[in-house]
């Protein structure tokens, strides 16, 4: 289960820990798909950035508990 992420007594909702940690893997995934050549592919690249986001973050919902890490 994802908590809250307590920071100087300020509390941040995991969620948005989730998705601050999927961005981050989002744009670096785009760069070295744009590196290698393979952005090209995709007929319309913003659509496939939100679709690379949407999947590493529902992984990273699933597989953070697993590996024991909570948020």
């Amino acid at each position: 289960m994802i908590t809250d992420l307590n920071i100087g007594g300020v509390l941040i909702p995991g969620l948005v820990v989730v998705a601050f940690i999927g961005l981050i893997i989002t744009i670096a995934t785009m760069r070295v798909c744009t590196e290698i050549g393979v952005s090209r592919l995709f007929a319309y690249r913003p659509l496939a950035e939100i679709a690379i986001f949407v999947i590493v973050c529902g992984l990273l919902m699933q597989y953070l508990p697993v590996i024991g890490l909570s948020l």
